[in-house]
């Protein structure tokens, strides 16, 4: 185990830095001059020249990204050349705000779409399970920025339930302004995770020890969330370890549409401004979320299936 351990953290931080070079060269293939844009078309060539010599763009590319590493291994990401603040601190500023997002969406959709599986798989082509099926494709195959707009539209809009923009003050209030970004990003894993629950529970369903204990009469509903349950919830709990790079996509879209703050409201603005270091720092702490994420998903599989470790 603890040579799988080291095979994946070798793998993971090679991911990073892969895919770090990788945006770094994406960013600076972008058009539009970072000095133009930043300080405007009044600019003389002098203040751009000192800008660019701030921002470390005079130097050439391979030596952009070896210096960039080299602060990146002190825990140095640069300075926001707007305030002249660490970019660090600002990225760990909206991070929560991120994070907290993401996890009510996927709470309140494995909340949903877990009983709904269960109950599908028990009921299996009733009327229940029928609509259940319609209704999950219908929400997987809207996108999620569709979804947070006509939200907007009808809640907020027009029946005033909940506020639109922000992310409020204060316990309630933070909870309050995340019920309508966190029901656009979790409307569709209600209908994905629902029908992943269903398929691996009817696998497990046709066992012999969920046969032995429906012998020895114990109630359905036990046997579901006594036996059934926790080995038809694996491939769940798997994929919502590799799917963090949609959660953080979805999450763009909602910061944007609601107006809130966050690493998708963040990442927007430095691209339209060409605020290089923003944008780096904001894509390298996304980027370590996604690998950590993944990581740990693969070491919960390999701990429960020691057969996954070989497949490295």
């Amino acid at each position: 185990m603890w040579a799988y351990i080291l095979k994946r953290f070798v793998l993971s931080l090679a991911i990073v830095v892969i895919a770090t070079t990788l945006l770094f060269l994406m960013i600076h293939a972008v058009p539009g001059e970072p000095a133009a844009v930043l300080l405007g078309p009044r600019a003389t060539p002098e203040m751009k020249a000192q800008l660019h010599q701030q921002m470390g763009l005079d130097k050439p590319l391979p030596v952009q990204i070896v210096t960039f590493f080299g602060a990146l291994l002190q825990g140095d990401l640069g300075f926001d050349v707007f305030s002249q603040r660490p970019v660090a601190d600002i990225v760990f500023e909206q991070l929560p705000y991120t994070i907290e997002l993401i996890l009510v969406s996927i709470l309140w959709a494995v909340a949903v779409a877990v009983p709904l599986g269960c109950y599908s798989a028990m009921r299996r082509n009733s009327l229940v399970d029928q609509v259940v099926a319609v209704l999950a494709v219908a929400t997987i195959a809207i996108p999620s920025f569709v979804m947070a707009v006509y939200a907007l539209l009808i809640f907020s809009v027009h029946l005033s339930w909940l506020p639109a923009i922000g992310a409020g003050n204060g316990f309630w209030g933070r909870l309050i302004h995340l019920i309508l970004p966190g029901f656009t990003i979790g409307i569709g894993w209600v209908g994905y995770i629902s029908r992943l629950v269903r398929a691996s529970m009817l696998e497990i369903l046709g066992e012999n020890h969920i046969r032995m204990a429906r012998s020895f009469g114990i109630s359905e509903w036990r046997i579901v969330a006594r036996y059934a349950l926790p080995l038809a919830i694996l491939p769940t709990v798997t994929i919502m370890g590799v799917s963090m790079a949609s959660l953080l996509s979805a999450a763009v879209f909602a910061e944007v549409v609601f107006a809130r703050p966050g690493i998708g409201s963040l990442i927007v603005m430095a691209v339209d401004t060409r605020n290089y270091p923003i944008v780096m720092g904001t894509v390298l702490v996304t980027t370590f979320l996604i690998v950590t994420a993944t990581t740990l998903s693969d070491l919960i599989n390999a701990a429960l299936d020691p057969r996954t470790r070989e497949r490295l």
